[in-house]
């Protein structure tokens, strides 16, 4: 017995809704080209970027969001974001903030991820980071991550 002739049919709609639920994750990471940005807050900016530069990383950009200081670090392919919370860093271990992806269209990757109903808290939003600004959103993960998905403009 199927579901056509009167069988069981909340085995076949389960099937059906992890199937599109897969579906429109994989449509989701069409848009994804890779790694951007880890984020972690401080409450010491100074102190943070000693640290990044002790160990390697550069500054490569610099700029402000609410009030506070943003500082990107790379090394190699590794990029870290800092940013100033004015005393509310967790300062605990595995404090760290949100994973950045990159995307090739925000506004798309958005309209998937509301499809797939996910929990988008935050965006599309614009930054005037880089060169020419950033669109961003951000997703909240099943143990409180966030994912950033980010496209610069």
């Amino acid at each position: 017995n199927d579901w056509r002739d009167g069988g069981n049919l909340v085995p076949f709609l389960c099937k059906a809704a992890d199937f599109l639920q897969q579906e429109a994750l994989q449509m989701l990471t069409d848009f994804v080209t890779g790694y951007d940005h880890v984020g972690i807050p401080t409450n010491d900016m100074d102190a943070t970027t000693k640290f990044y530069e002790t160990i390697g990383f550069r500054l490569v950009h610099e700029n402000t969001n609410n009030g506070g200081k943003v500082r990107f670090f790379q090394h190699g392919d590794i990029i870290i974001e800092t940013y100033e919370v004015f005393g509310k860093a967790a300062m605990v271990r595995g404090a760290i903030d949100h994973i950045a992806l990159r995307v090739t269209d925000i506004e798309k990757c958005y309209e998937e991820a509301k499809a797939a109903g996910l929990d988008v808290f935050e965006g599309p939003c614009f930054l005037p980071f880089w060169e020419n600004g950033i669109k961003y959103i951000c997703v909240m993960g099943p143990n409180s991550e966030v994912v950033e998905f980010l496209q610069k403009m």
